[in-house]
Protein backbone atom coordinates (compact mmCIF):
# COMPACT_ATOMS: atom_id res chain seq x y z
CA UNK A 1 0.00 0.00 0.00
CA UNK A 2 1.27 3.50 -0.94
CA UNK A 3 1.77 6.77 1.20
CA UNK A 4 -1.15 8.31 -0.67
CA UNK A 5 -3.43 5.19 0.37
CA UNK A 6 -2.18 5.17 3.90
CA UNK A 7 -1.77 8.60 5.72
CA UNK A 8 -0.23 6.75 8.96
CA UNK A 9 2.58 5.06 6.57
CA UNK A 10 3.31 8.15 4.60
CA UNK A 11 3.55 9.91 7.86
CA UNK A 12 5.90 7.33 9.07
CA UNK A 13 8.26 8.07 5.68
CA UNK A 14 8.47 11.63 6.60
CA UNK A 15 8.27 12.47 2.87
CA UNK A 16 11.48 10.37 1.68
CA UNK A 17 12.27 10.27 -1.89
CA UNK A 18 13.18 6.72 -1.25
CA UNK A 19 12.53 4.41 0.91
CA UNK A 20 13.37 0.40 1.95
CA UNK A 21 11.24 -0.71 4.44
CA UNK A 22 10.62 -4.14 6.17
CA UNK A 23 13.35 -5.71 3.78
CA UNK A 24 16.09 -8.24 3.47
CA UNK A 25 19.47 -8.21 1.49
CA UNK A 26 18.57 -5.27 -0.28
CA UNK A 27 21.59 -3.72 -2.98
CA UNK A 28 21.32 0.04 -4.38
CA UNK A 29 23.99 1.38 -6.21
CA UNK A 30 24.34 4.59 -8.18
CA UNK A 31 21.01 5.95 -7.12
CA UNK A 32 20.96 10.03 -7.47
CA UNK A 33 18.31 11.81 -5.34
CA UNK A 34 17.92 15.74 -6.05
CA UNK A 35 15.91 18.01 -3.93
CA UNK A 36 14.26 15.41 -2.06
CA UNK A 37 10.90 17.44 -0.25
CA UNK A 38 12.19 16.10 3.27
CA UNK A 39 14.76 12.63 4.00
CA UNK A 40 16.11 11.53 0.45
CA UNK A 41 16.55 8.05 1.53
CA UNK A 42 14.98 6.06 3.94
CA UNK A 43 16.22 2.81 5.58
CA UNK A 44 13.57 1.68 8.09
CA UNK A 45 12.83 -1.87 9.98
CA UNK A 46 15.20 -3.68 7.67
CA UNK A 47 18.61 -6.03 7.55
CA UNK A 48 21.32 -6.63 5.22
CA UNK A 49 21.18 -3.62 3.02
CA UNK A 50 24.46 -2.78 1.35
CA UNK A 51 24.18 1.18 -0.84
CA UNK A 52 27.24 2.73 -2.34
CA UNK A 53 27.63 5.16 -4.98
CA UNK A 54 25.04 7.59 -3.91
CA UNK A 55 24.55 10.87 -5.08
CA UNK A 56 22.53 13.51 -2.77
CA UNK A 57 22.22 17.14 -2.99
CA UNK A 58 19.82 19.55 -1.49
CA UNK A 59 20.17 23.26 -0.69
CA UNK A 60 22.24 24.11 2.10
CA UNK A 61 19.58 26.09 3.82
CA UNK A 62 16.57 23.46 3.49
CA UNK A 63 15.64 21.94 6.59
CA UNK A 64 14.93 18.38 7.30
CA UNK A 65 16.44 17.23 4.13
CA UNK A 66 18.53 14.56 5.67
CA UNK A 67 20.64 12.56 3.33
CA UNK A 68 19.70 9.00 4.44
CA UNK A 69 18.18 7.86 7.95
CA UNK A 70 18.85 4.38 9.24
CA UNK A 71 16.40 3.35 12.01
CA UNK A 72 15.40 -0.36 13.37
CA UNK A 73 17.55 -1.61 11.10
CA UNK A 74 20.67 -4.24 11.61
CA UNK A 75 23.73 -4.53 8.90
CA UNK A 76 23.71 -1.54 6.35
CA UNK A 77 26.40 -0.38 5.06
CA UNK A 78 26.70 2.81 3.31
CA UNK A 79 30.00 3.44 1.27
CA UNK A 80 31.32 5.70 -1.44
CA UNK A 81 28.77 8.26 -1.90
CA UNK A 82 28.60 11.98 -1.54
CA UNK A 83 26.12 13.66 -0.16
CA UNK A 84 25.25 17.19 -0.09
CA UNK A 85 22.11 18.99 2.66
CA UNK A 86 20.74 21.36 4.95
CA UNK A 87 20.59 19.04 7.37
CA UNK A 88 22.43 15.63 8.52
CA UNK A 89 24.24 13.56 5.86
CA UNK A 90 23.32 10.48 7.61
CA UNK A 91 21.15 10.34 10.72
CA UNK A 92 21.46 6.82 12.44
CA UNK A 93 18.27 6.58 14.61
CA UNK A 94 16.51 4.06 17.23
CA UNK A 95 17.15 0.44 16.98
CA UNK A 96 20.34 0.58 14.46
CA UNK A 97 22.80 -2.24 14.91
CA UNK A 98 25.97 -3.36 12.87
CA UNK A 99 25.98 -0.11 10.61
CA UNK A 100 28.61 0.43 8.61
CA UNK A 101 29.68 3.96 7.01
CA UNK A 102 32.77 4.26 4.57
CA UNK A 103 33.73 6.76 2.10
CA UNK A 104 31.57 9.51 2.59
CA UNK A 105 32.08 13.14 1.55
CA UNK A 106 29.47 14.77 3.51
CA UNK A 107 28.88 18.83 2.88
CA UNK A 108 27.54 21.04 3.24
CA UNK A 109 25.09 20.02 5.85
CA UNK A 110 25.24 18.69 9.44
CA UNK A 111 27.60 15.72 9.33
CA UNK A 112 26.84 12.38 10.41
CA UNK A 113 24.79 11.96 13.68
CA UNK A 114 24.12 9.06 15.80
CA UNK A 115 20.49 10.16 17.34
CA UNK A 116 18.89 12.02 18.36
CA UNK A 117 17.90 9.56 20.87
CA UNK A 118 15.49 9.72 23.88
CA UNK A 119 13.52 12.66 22.96
CA UNK A 120 9.98 12.69 25.16
CA UNK A 121 11.26 10.08 28.22
CA UNK A 122 11.20 7.34 25.41
CA UNK A 123 13.79 4.43 25.58
CA UNK A 124 16.01 4.54 22.61
CA UNK A 125 18.78 2.40 21.71
CA UNK A 126 21.91 2.46 18.89
CA UNK A 127 25.33 0.29 18.85
CA UNK A 128 28.17 -1.35 17.00
CA UNK A 129 28.53 1.84 14.61
CA UNK A 130 31.71 2.08 12.66
CA UNK A 131 32.15 5.57 10.49
CA UNK A 132 35.40 5.07 8.76
CA UNK A 133 37.30 7.31 5.85
CA UNK A 134 34.53 10.25 5.92
CA UNK A 135 35.83 13.79 4.76
CA UNK A 136 33.44 16.77 6.01
CA UNK A 137 33.65 19.66 4.22
CA UNK A 138 31.70 23.16 5.51
CA UNK A 139 29.38 21.69 7.20
CA UNK A 140 27.71 22.65 10.70
CA UNK A 141 29.24 19.42 12.69
CA UNK A 142 31.51 16.46 12.14
CA UNK A 143 30.54 13.57 13.94
CA UNK A 144 28.48 14.30 16.86
CA UNK A 145 25.91 11.72 18.77
CA UNK A 146 22.85 13.77 20.21
CA UNK A 147 20.59 12.59 23.15
CA UNK A 148 17.43 14.19 24.84
CA UNK A 149 17.21 15.08 28.30
CA UNK A 150 14.98 12.60 30.67
CA UNK A 151 15.49 10.08 27.48
CA UNK A 152 16.48 6.19 28.48
CA UNK A 153 18.79 3.93 26.88
CA UNK A 154 22.16 3.83 25.37
CA UNK A 155 24.55 4.49 22.40
CA UNK A 156 27.29 2.25 22.86
CA UNK A 157 30.47 0.72 20.92
CA UNK A 158 30.59 3.02 18.06
CA UNK A 159 33.87 4.09 16.24
CA UNK A 160 35.11 6.83 14.28
CA UNK A 161 38.43 6.34 12.51
CA UNK A 162 40.30 7.73 9.60
CA UNK A 163 37.95 11.47 9.00
CA UNK A 164 39.14 14.54 7.94
CA UNK A 165 37.65 17.76 8.25
CA UNK A 166 38.19 21.12 6.07
CA UNK A 167 36.32 24.45 7.90
CA UNK A 168 33.95 22.53 9.92
CA UNK A 169 32.35 24.48 13.08
CA UNK A 170 32.25 21.48 15.25
CA UNK A 171 34.37 18.60 14.61
CA UNK A 172 33.46 16.07 17.28
CA UNK A 173 30.55 16.82 19.33
CA UNK A 174 28.50 14.67 21.85
CA UNK A 175 25.27 16.66 23.08
CA UNK A 176 22.97 15.02 25.68
CA UNK A 177 21.36 18.09 26.48
CA UNK A 178 18.78 18.25 23.73
CA UNK A 179 15.50 20.25 24.62
CA UNK A 180 12.68 21.81 22.60
CA UNK A 181 13.26 24.93 21.15
CA UNK A 182 12.73 28.09 23.28
CA UNK A 183 12.81 26.21 26.21
CA UNK A 184 14.75 25.98 29.44
CA UNK A 185 16.92 22.97 29.62
CA UNK A 186 16.36 21.41 32.75
CA UNK A 187 18.90 18.82 34.08
CA UNK A 188 16.88 15.18 34.40
CA UNK A 189 17.66 12.19 36.76
CA UNK A 190 17.27 10.19 33.42
CA UNK A 191 19.59 9.89 30.12
CA UNK A 192 20.58 7.65 27.11
CA UNK A 193 23.47 6.20 28.31
CA UNK A 194 26.82 6.77 26.28
CA UNK A 195 29.70 4.42 26.46
CA UNK A 196 32.89 2.86 24.96
CA UNK A 197 33.19 5.95 21.81
CA UNK A 198 36.28 5.45 20.22
CA UNK A 199 37.58 8.30 18.18
CA UNK A 200 41.00 7.66 15.76
CA UNK A 201 43.00 9.49 13.53
CA UNK A 202 40.57 12.39 13.15
CA UNK A 203 41.94 15.19 11.51
CA UNK A 204 41.76 18.67 9.38
CA UNK A 205 40.83 22.21 10.25
CA UNK A 206 37.63 23.77 12.16
CA UNK A 207 36.45 27.21 12.05
CA UNK A 208 35.34 27.37 14.94
CA UNK A 209 35.85 28.28 18.66
CA UNK A 210 35.23 24.36 20.39
CA UNK A 211 36.48 21.79 18.52
CA UNK A 212 35.65 19.17 20.83
CA UNK A 213 32.42 19.45 22.35
CA UNK A 214 31.69 16.39 24.98
CA UNK A 215 28.67 17.43 27.03
CA UNK A 216 27.68 14.46 28.92
CA UNK A 217 24.81 14.30 31.27
CA UNK A 218 25.29 14.42 34.77
CA UNK A 219 23.51 12.03 36.29
CA UNK A 220 24.62 9.59 33.60
CA UNK A 221 28.07 10.31 32.50
CA UNK A 222 29.57 9.43 29.80
CA UNK A 223 31.92 6.64 29.93
CA UNK A 224 34.86 4.58 28.31
CA UNK A 225 35.79 7.29 25.72
CA UNK A 226 38.75 7.08 23.91
CA UNK A 227 40.86 9.63 21.79
CA UNK A 228 44.01 8.44 19.83
CA UNK A 229 45.91 10.46 17.15
CA UNK A 230 43.22 13.86 16.80
CA UNK A 231 44.90 17.24 15.23
CA UNK A 232 42.10 19.97 14.50
CA UNK A 233 43.94 23.38 13.36
CA UNK A 234 42.22 26.69 13.39
CA UNK A 235 42.00 27.28 9.22
CA UNK A 236 39.79 28.26 6.64
CA UNK A 237 39.74 26.98 2.98
CA UNK A 238 42.76 25.12 3.22
CA UNK A 239 44.88 27.52 4.88
CA UNK A 240 45.86 27.29 8.68
CA UNK A 241 45.82 30.39 10.79
CA UNK A 242 47.31 31.37 14.03
CA UNK A 243 44.24 30.62 16.87
CA UNK A 244 43.71 27.74 19.01
CA UNK A 245 40.51 25.47 19.05
CA UNK A 246 39.75 24.94 22.56
CA UNK A 247 37.48 21.65 23.83
CA UNK A 248 34.87 20.96 26.03
CA UNK A 249 34.60 18.56 28.98
CA UNK A 250 31.83 17.98 30.92
CA UNK A 251 30.31 14.60 33.08
CA UNK A 252 32.98 12.22 31.23
CA UNK A 253 34.75 9.32 33.32
CA UNK A 254 36.78 6.34 33.06
CA UNK A 255 38.02 7.97 29.42
CA UNK A 256 41.91 8.36 28.26
CA UNK A 257 43.79 9.38 25.29
CA UNK A 258 46.97 7.77 23.34
CA UNK A 259 49.38 9.75 20.71
CA UNK A 260 49.05 13.17 20.11
CA UNK A 261 45.69 14.62 20.74
CA UNK A 262 44.77 18.17 20.25
CA UNK A 263 43.35 20.16 21.02
CA UNK A 264 44.12 18.85 24.52
CA UNK A 265 40.85 17.21 25.96
CA UNK A 266 41.23 17.70 30.03
CA UNK A 267 38.80 14.96 30.58
CA UNK A 268 41.21 12.31 29.43
CA UNK A 269 43.56 10.50 31.00
CA UNK A 270 46.75 9.73 29.53
CA UNK A 271 47.03 6.12 28.69
CA UNK A 272 50.10 4.69 26.71
CA UNK A 273 48.17 2.09 25.02
CA UNK A 274 44.45 0.63 24.58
Amino acid sequence: MGCMQNKVLCSSQKAAGFAILDSKNVHISGLTSVDSRKWHISIERSSSVHASKLNIKAPKDSPNTDGIRIQHSTNVTIASSTIKTGDDCIGIGDGSKYININRIFCGPGYGISIGSLGENGIRETVEYVTIRRAHFYTTENGVRIKTWQGGHGYARHIRFERISFSNVIRPIIIDQYSCPPHQHCKNYSTAVEISNIVYNDLRGTTNGEIAVDLSCSESAPCKNIRMKDIHLDYGINGKIYDGHPKSHCLSVVQSWDEGNVYPNVPCLTRKLSY
